[in-house]
Protein backbone atom coordinates (compact mmCIF):
# COMPACT_ATOMS: atom_id res chain seq x y z
CA UNK A 1 0.00 0.00 0.00
CA UNK A 2 1.52 3.93 -0.92
CA UNK A 3 2.02 5.69 2.34
CA UNK A 4 -0.30 8.75 2.45
CA UNK A 5 1.72 11.87 3.46
CA UNK A 6 -0.72 14.02 4.81
CA UNK A 7 -0.05 18.06 3.63
CA UNK A 8 -3.12 20.18 3.94
CA UNK A 9 -3.11 21.26 7.73
CA UNK A 10 -4.68 24.70 6.81
CA UNK A 11 -7.80 22.83 4.89
CA UNK A 12 -8.04 20.54 8.80
CA UNK A 13 -5.87 18.83 11.25
CA UNK A 14 -6.45 15.75 12.77
CA UNK A 15 -7.94 15.70 16.44
CA UNK A 16 -5.37 15.30 18.96
CA UNK A 17 -5.75 12.48 21.57
CA UNK A 18 -5.85 14.56 24.61
CA UNK A 19 -8.34 16.61 22.80
CA UNK A 20 -10.75 13.82 22.32
CA UNK A 21 -9.93 12.12 25.53
CA UNK A 22 -11.51 15.87 27.07
CA UNK A 23 -14.20 15.61 24.79
CA UNK A 24 -15.38 11.74 25.60
CA UNK A 25 -17.06 12.51 29.31
CA UNK A 26 -19.20 14.99 27.14
CA UNK A 27 -20.21 13.00 24.79
CA UNK A 28 -21.12 10.10 27.20
CA UNK A 29 -21.95 10.47 30.98
CA UNK A 30 -21.58 13.71 31.39
CA UNK A 31 -24.36 15.07 29.21
CA UNK A 32 -26.20 17.33 31.02
CA UNK A 33 -28.08 20.35 29.04
CA UNK A 34 -25.89 23.49 30.23
CA UNK A 35 -28.92 25.46 30.29
CA UNK A 36 -30.56 23.00 33.20
CA UNK A 37 -29.59 24.00 36.74
CA UNK A 38 -29.56 20.32 38.14
CA UNK A 39 -25.70 18.71 39.00
CA UNK A 40 -25.69 17.23 34.90
CA UNK A 41 -25.91 20.95 33.72
CA UNK A 42 -23.91 22.62 36.13
CA UNK A 43 -21.28 20.30 34.93
CA UNK A 44 -21.41 21.11 31.69
CA UNK A 45 -21.79 24.75 32.28
CA UNK A 46 -18.40 24.72 33.95
CA UNK A 47 -16.97 23.01 31.60
CA UNK A 48 -17.97 25.36 29.40
CA UNK A 49 -16.67 28.68 31.59
CA UNK A 50 -13.23 26.56 31.59
CA UNK A 51 -13.14 26.24 27.51
CA UNK A 52 -14.28 29.94 27.98
CA UNK A 53 -11.10 31.11 30.23
CA UNK A 54 -8.61 28.63 27.65
CA UNK A 55 -9.85 30.75 24.70
CA UNK A 56 -9.42 34.16 26.46
CA UNK A 57 -5.70 33.36 27.61
CA UNK A 58 -4.84 31.86 24.15
CA UNK A 59 -5.58 35.65 22.43
CA UNK A 60 -4.80 38.01 25.50
CA UNK A 61 -8.89 38.35 25.57
CA UNK A 62 -11.27 38.43 29.21
CA UNK A 63 -13.74 35.09 29.33
CA UNK A 64 -16.64 37.34 29.02
CA UNK A 65 -15.69 38.74 25.64
CA UNK A 66 -15.45 35.17 24.10
CA UNK A 67 -18.74 33.64 22.54
CA UNK A 68 -18.99 30.46 20.80
CA UNK A 69 -20.38 29.48 17.67
CA UNK A 70 -20.82 26.49 15.30
CA UNK A 71 -17.52 27.57 12.52
CA UNK A 72 -15.55 30.17 11.72
CA UNK A 73 -17.52 30.67 9.04
CA UNK A 74 -20.32 31.60 11.20
CA UNK A 75 -17.96 33.96 13.63
CA UNK A 76 -17.24 35.62 10.30
CA UNK A 77 -21.06 36.11 9.19
CA UNK A 78 -21.42 37.43 12.86
CA UNK A 79 -18.86 39.94 13.52
CA UNK A 80 -19.72 41.25 9.75
CA UNK A 81 -23.72 41.56 9.49
CA UNK A 82 -23.46 42.08 13.52
CA UNK A 83 -21.88 45.39 13.27
CA UNK A 84 -23.11 46.48 10.12
CA UNK A 85 -26.67 45.98 11.29
CA UNK A 86 -26.15 47.92 14.76
CA UNK A 87 -24.30 50.61 13.19
CA UNK A 88 -26.06 50.99 10.16
CA UNK A 89 -27.90 54.12 10.96
CA UNK A 90 -23.94 55.49 11.82
CA UNK A 91 -23.03 54.79 8.37
CA UNK A 92 -22.72 52.30 5.98
CA UNK A 93 -19.56 51.69 4.47
CA UNK A 94 -17.17 48.75 5.01
CA UNK A 95 -12.84 48.06 4.08
CA UNK A 96 -11.99 44.72 3.55
CA UNK A 97 -8.92 43.14 1.42
CA UNK A 98 -9.72 41.44 -1.87
CA UNK A 99 -7.70 38.42 -0.59
CA UNK A 100 -10.48 37.72 1.99
CA UNK A 101 -11.57 34.15 2.70
CA UNK A 102 -14.98 33.42 0.87
CA UNK A 103 -16.71 33.72 4.40
CA UNK A 104 -15.82 37.28 4.54
CA UNK A 105 -15.83 38.48 0.82
CA UNK A 106 -19.52 36.55 0.33
CA UNK A 107 -20.79 38.02 3.41
CA UNK A 108 -20.24 41.68 2.37
CA UNK A 109 -21.42 40.99 -0.75
CA UNK A 110 -24.56 40.16 0.98
CA UNK A 111 -24.42 43.17 2.67
CA UNK A 112 -24.12 45.11 -0.67
CA UNK A 113 -27.10 43.86 -1.55
CA UNK A 114 -28.71 45.60 1.35
CA UNK A 115 -27.16 49.26 0.57
CA UNK A 116 -24.13 49.12 2.39
CA UNK A 117 -20.84 50.45 0.52
CA UNK A 118 -17.66 48.25 0.27
CA UNK A 119 -14.02 49.23 -0.46
CA UNK A 120 -12.00 45.91 -1.36
CA UNK A 121 -8.32 47.50 -0.91
CA UNK A 122 -5.83 45.34 -3.57
CA UNK A 123 -3.38 43.78 -2.28
CA UNK A 124 0.87 43.90 -3.49
CA UNK A 125 2.49 41.15 -5.57
CA UNK A 126 3.36 38.91 -2.42
CA UNK A 127 -0.63 39.10 -1.18
CA UNK A 128 -0.20 41.86 1.53
CA UNK A 129 -2.57 45.19 2.41
CA UNK A 130 -0.89 48.05 2.92
CA UNK A 131 -2.00 49.70 6.49
CA UNK A 132 -1.80 53.17 4.48
CA UNK A 133 -4.08 52.11 1.77
CA UNK A 134 -6.83 51.21 4.86
CA UNK A 135 -6.10 54.17 6.28
CA UNK A 136 -6.84 56.56 3.22
CA UNK A 137 -10.10 54.33 2.17
CA UNK A 138 -11.88 55.52 5.74
CA UNK A 139 -14.52 58.00 4.95
CA UNK A 140 -16.92 59.72 7.71
CA UNK A 141 -19.57 56.27 6.70
CA UNK A 142 -17.04 53.87 7.67
CA UNK A 143 -17.84 51.19 10.66
CA UNK A 144 -15.70 48.18 10.41
CA UNK A 145 -12.69 47.13 8.90
CA UNK A 146 -12.52 43.62 8.44
CA UNK A 147 -8.85 42.37 7.37
CA UNK A 148 -7.27 38.61 7.62
CA UNK A 149 -4.67 38.21 10.37
CA UNK A 150 -3.11 35.54 7.47
CA UNK A 151 -3.77 34.71 4.53
CA UNK A 152 -5.34 30.78 3.88
CA UNK A 153 -3.83 30.43 0.54
CA UNK A 154 -1.06 32.03 0.43
CA UNK A 155 0.42 32.21 3.78
CA UNK A 156 0.88 35.95 3.73
CA UNK A 157 0.82 37.47 7.00
CA UNK A 158 -1.17 41.00 7.57
CA UNK A 159 -0.05 44.15 8.92
CA UNK A 160 -2.56 43.49 11.61
CA UNK A 161 -1.23 45.74 14.57
CA UNK A 162 -0.76 48.63 12.03
CA UNK A 163 -4.55 48.48 10.72
CA UNK A 164 -5.66 48.14 14.37
CA UNK A 165 -4.03 51.22 16.03
CA UNK A 166 -5.51 52.88 12.64
CA UNK A 167 -8.57 51.72 13.17
CA UNK A 168 -8.86 52.26 16.88
CA UNK A 169 -7.35 56.25 16.64
CA UNK A 170 -10.24 56.54 13.84
CA UNK A 171 -13.31 54.88 16.33
CA UNK A 172 -13.67 52.17 13.90
CA UNK A 173 -14.59 48.70 15.03
CA UNK A 174 -11.67 46.02 13.53
CA UNK A 175 -12.73 42.49 13.03
CA UNK A 176 -9.83 39.90 11.75
CA UNK A 177 -10.49 36.76 10.30
CA UNK A 178 -7.45 34.51 12.63
CA UNK A 179 -9.07 31.19 11.36
CA UNK A 180 -5.14 30.34 9.80
CA UNK A 181 -3.48 32.23 12.32
CA UNK A 182 -4.73 31.25 15.63
CA UNK A 183 -1.83 28.54 17.56
CA UNK A 184 0.47 29.53 14.78
CA UNK A 185 0.81 33.43 15.55
CA UNK A 186 1.32 35.01 19.07
CA UNK A 187 -1.73 37.25 19.16
CA UNK A 188 -3.13 39.86 21.70
CA UNK A 189 -6.07 41.39 21.03
CA UNK A 190 -5.33 44.40 23.24
CA UNK A 191 -2.07 44.96 21.87
CA UNK A 192 -3.02 44.40 18.63
CA UNK A 193 -6.09 46.95 18.92
CA UNK A 194 -8.62 43.96 17.47
CA UNK A 195 -12.22 44.57 18.38
CA UNK A 196 -13.28 41.06 16.85
CA UNK A 197 -11.25 38.08 16.20
CA UNK A 198 -13.00 34.88 14.47
CA UNK A 199 -11.44 31.20 14.77
CA UNK A 200 -11.94 27.42 14.74
CA UNK A 201 -11.51 24.91 16.36
CA UNK A 202 -10.03 22.22 13.48
CA UNK A 203 -7.46 24.37 12.70
CA UNK A 204 -5.60 23.20 15.11
CA UNK A 205 -6.15 20.38 16.00
CA UNK A 206 -9.55 20.35 17.67
CA UNK A 207 -13.30 18.93 16.07
CA UNK A 208 -14.87 20.27 13.25
CA UNK A 209 -18.36 22.04 13.87
CA UNK A 210 -16.81 24.72 16.87
CA UNK A 211 -16.00 27.92 16.60
CA UNK A 212 -15.79 30.99 18.45
CA UNK A 213 -15.76 34.96 18.26
CA UNK A 214 -14.02 37.43 20.56
CA UNK A 215 -16.53 40.45 20.69
CA UNK A 216 -14.37 43.08 22.44
CA UNK A 217 -16.26 44.53 25.49
CA UNK A 218 -18.72 47.47 24.16
CA UNK A 219 -17.90 46.79 20.81
CA UNK A 220 -22.18 46.93 19.73
CA UNK A 221 -23.46 43.75 17.40
CA UNK A 222 -26.90 42.39 16.74
CA UNK A 223 -27.48 39.06 17.95
CA UNK A 224 -26.80 36.35 15.61
CA UNK A 225 -29.71 33.48 16.47
CA UNK A 226 -32.36 34.09 17.80
CA UNK A 227 -34.42 31.46 20.19
CA UNK A 228 -33.10 31.36 23.58
CA UNK A 229 -30.71 33.39 26.62
CA UNK A 230 -27.48 31.36 25.47
CA UNK A 231 -23.83 32.85 24.94
CA UNK A 232 -24.83 35.74 27.29
CA UNK A 233 -28.32 36.15 24.94
CA UNK A 234 -26.01 36.79 22.05
CA UNK A 235 -26.17 33.29 20.23
CA UNK A 236 -29.34 31.18 20.80
CA UNK A 237 -28.94 27.42 20.75
CA UNK A 238 -28.37 24.26 23.24
CA UNK A 239 -23.93 24.67 23.68
CA UNK A 240 -22.34 21.94 21.89
CA UNK A 241 -20.42 21.17 25.10
CA UNK A 242 -17.94 18.52 23.90
CA UNK A 243 -17.12 20.50 20.96
CA UNK A 244 -16.59 23.66 23.44
CA UNK A 245 -14.13 21.25 25.47
CA UNK A 246 -12.30 20.30 22.57
CA UNK A 247 -11.69 23.93 21.08
CA UNK A 248 -10.75 25.23 24.83
CA UNK A 249 -8.03 21.84 25.61
CA UNK A 250 -6.66 22.16 21.94
CA UNK A 251 -5.73 26.16 22.03
CA UNK A 252 -4.73 25.26 25.11
CA UNK A 253 -2.16 22.86 23.85
CA UNK A 254 -1.68 24.63 20.45
CA UNK A 255 -0.30 28.15 22.09
CA UNK A 256 1.84 26.56 24.71
CA UNK A 257 4.74 26.52 22.66
CA UNK A 258 4.45 28.70 19.24
CA UNK A 259 8.16 29.67 18.79
CA UNK A 260 9.01 25.81 18.94
CA UNK A 261 6.32 24.81 16.87
CA UNK A 262 7.69 27.65 14.01
CA UNK A 263 10.62 26.96 13.91
CA UNK A 264 10.33 23.52 13.11
CA UNK A 265 7.94 23.94 10.36
CA UNK A 266 9.31 26.99 9.29
CA UNK A 267 12.55 24.29 8.53
CA UNK A 268 10.16 22.20 6.71
CA UNK A 269 8.74 24.65 4.47
CA UNK A 270 12.06 26.21 3.64
CA UNK A 271 13.45 22.86 2.94
CA UNK A 272 10.58 21.87 1.00
CA UNK A 273 10.79 25.22 -0.96
CA UNK A 274 14.82 25.30 -1.77
CA UNK A 275 14.01 21.72 -3.56
CA UNK A 276 11.05 22.55 -5.57
CA UNK A 277 12.40 25.91 -6.52
CA UNK A 278 15.81 24.52 -7.52
CA UNK A 279 14.85 21.46 -9.12
CA UNK A 280 11.80 22.18 -10.93
CA UNK A 281 12.55 25.38 -13.75
CA UNK A 282 9.57 27.98 -14.32
CA UNK A 283 8.24 27.91 -10.72
CA UNK A 284 6.85 30.90 -8.83
CA UNK A 285 6.50 30.94 -4.92
CA UNK A 286 3.23 33.05 -4.03
CA UNK A 287 2.42 34.99 -0.94
CA UNK A 288 5.82 37.36 1.07
CA UNK A 289 9.18 35.41 1.40
CA UNK A 290 9.41 35.71 4.90
CA UNK A 291 6.17 37.63 6.25
CA UNK A 292 4.42 34.00 6.08
CA UNK A 293 2.94 31.46 8.04
CA UNK A 294 5.43 28.63 9.03
CA UNK A 295 3.54 26.02 7.63
CA UNK A 296 2.38 27.38 3.92
CA UNK A 297 4.17 27.02 0.96
CA UNK A 298 1.82 27.90 -2.26
CA UNK A 299 4.22 27.26 -5.39
CA UNK A 300 2.96 27.74 -8.84
CA UNK A 301 4.15 25.52 -11.88
CA UNK A 302 3.69 27.03 -15.41
CA UNK A 303 2.21 24.22 -18.48
CA UNK A 304 0.27 22.18 -16.07
CA UNK A 305 -2.91 22.32 -15.02
CA UNK A 306 -3.55 22.40 -10.99
CA UNK A 307 -5.95 19.17 -10.86
CA UNK A 308 -4.23 16.80 -12.58
CA UNK A 309 -1.46 17.34 -10.17
CA UNK A 310 -3.48 17.16 -7.26
CA UNK A 311 -4.99 13.92 -8.89
CA UNK A 312 -1.23 12.95 -9.34
CA UNK A 313 0.27 13.55 -5.97
CA UNK A 314 -2.93 11.49 -4.39
CA UNK A 315 -2.36 8.74 -6.18
CA UNK A 316 1.67 8.87 -4.98
CA UNK A 317 -0.50 9.06 -1.56
CA UNK A 318 0.41 12.98 -0.61
CA UNK A 319 -2.89 15.03 0.27
CA UNK A 320 -2.58 18.32 -0.93
CA UNK A 321 -4.51 21.45 -2.26
CA UNK A 322 -5.09 23.70 -5.31
CA UNK A 323 -6.28 26.74 -3.13
CA UNK A 324 -8.04 27.01 0.26
CA UNK A 325 -10.28 24.16 1.36
CA UNK A 326 -13.81 25.85 0.55
CA UNK A 327 -12.70 26.28 -3.01
CA UNK A 328 -10.89 22.90 -4.04
CA UNK A 329 -14.29 21.93 -5.87
CA UNK A 330 -14.26 24.52 -8.63
CA UNK A 331 -12.25 25.13 -11.71
CA UNK A 332 -12.17 28.81 -11.08
CA UNK A 333 -8.66 29.91 -10.27
CA UNK A 334 -8.12 31.24 -7.04
CA UNK A 335 -9.26 35.01 -6.43
CA UNK A 336 -5.94 35.38 -4.16
CA UNK A 337 -3.67 34.77 -7.20
CA UNK A 338 -5.60 36.83 -9.80
CA UNK A 339 -5.73 39.22 -6.77
CA UNK A 340 -1.73 39.23 -6.94
CA UNK A 341 -1.48 39.34 -10.54
CA UNK A 342 -1.24 35.80 -12.00
CA UNK A 343 -2.42 35.53 -15.08
CA UNK A 344 -5.51 32.39 -15.03
CA UNK A 345 -3.01 29.77 -16.78
CA UNK A 346 -0.58 30.18 -14.18
CA UNK A 347 -2.76 30.64 -11.21
CA UNK A 348 -4.42 27.69 -12.47
CA UNK A 349 -1.52 25.30 -11.91
CA UNK A 350 -0.66 26.06 -8.50
CA UNK A 351 0.01 24.18 -5.08
CA UNK A 352 -0.84 24.71 -1.67
CA UNK A 353 1.59 22.82 0.82
CA UNK A 354 0.86 23.09 4.61
CA UNK A 355 2.87 21.46 7.00
CA UNK A 356 1.82 20.03 10.32
CA UNK A 357 2.97 18.77 13.86
CA UNK A 358 3.03 15.39 12.19
CA UNK A 359 4.99 16.14 9.53
CA UNK A 360 8.78 15.30 9.13
CA UNK A 361 11.55 16.03 6.58
CA UNK A 362 11.69 12.52 5.03
CA UNK A 363 7.66 13.97 3.94
CA UNK A 364 9.16 16.99 2.82
CA UNK A 365 11.62 15.44 0.45
CA UNK A 366 9.17 12.93 -0.69
CA UNK A 367 6.80 15.54 -1.58
CA UNK A 368 9.35 17.35 -3.58
CA UNK A 369 10.96 13.92 -5.59
CA UNK A 370 7.33 13.42 -6.05
CA UNK A 371 6.81 16.46 -7.62
CA UNK A 372 10.03 16.55 -9.57
CA UNK A 373 8.82 13.25 -11.48
CA UNK A 374 4.88 14.21 -11.72
CA UNK A 375 5.73 17.81 -13.37
CA UNK A 376 8.01 16.64 -15.72
CA UNK A 377 5.10 13.67 -16.90
CA UNK A 378 2.94 16.50 -17.21
CA UNK A 379 4.81 18.79 -19.00
CA UNK A 380 5.50 16.30 -21.45
CA UNK A 381 2.13 16.23 -22.37
CA UNK A 382 1.40 19.86 -22.43
CA UNK A 383 1.17 21.54 -25.63
CA UNK A 384 1.58 24.66 -23.63
CA UNK A 385 4.86 23.38 -22.78
CA UNK A 386 5.63 21.96 -26.43
CA UNK A 387 5.12 25.20 -27.77
CA UNK A 388 7.30 27.40 -25.19
CA UNK A 389 9.73 24.55 -26.00
CA UNK A 390 9.05 25.32 -30.22
CA UNK A 391 9.47 28.87 -29.61
CA UNK A 392 12.94 28.92 -27.86
CA UNK A 393 11.33 29.78 -24.21
CA UNK A 394 12.35 26.62 -22.74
Amino acid sequence: MTKRVYADHSATTPLKKEVLDAMVPYLTENFGNASSIYLEGRESKKAIETAREQVAKAIGAQSNEIYFTGSGTEADNWAIKGVAYALAEKGKHIITSAVEHHAVLHTVKALEKEGFKVTYLPVDEYGMVSAEDVKNAITDETILITIMFANNEIGTIMPIEEIGKIAREKGIIFHTDAVQAVGMEEIDVEKMNIDLLSLTAHKFYGPKGIGALYIRKGVKIKRFIEGGAQEKNKRAGTENVAGIVGLGKAIELATTDIAGKKEKLSKLRDFYIKEVMERIPFTRLNGHPTKRMASNANISFEFIEGESLLLMLDMKGISASSGSACTSGSLDPSHVLLAIGLPHEIAHGSLRVTFGDSSTMEDAKYIADSLVEIVTRLRDMSPLYEDAVKSGRV
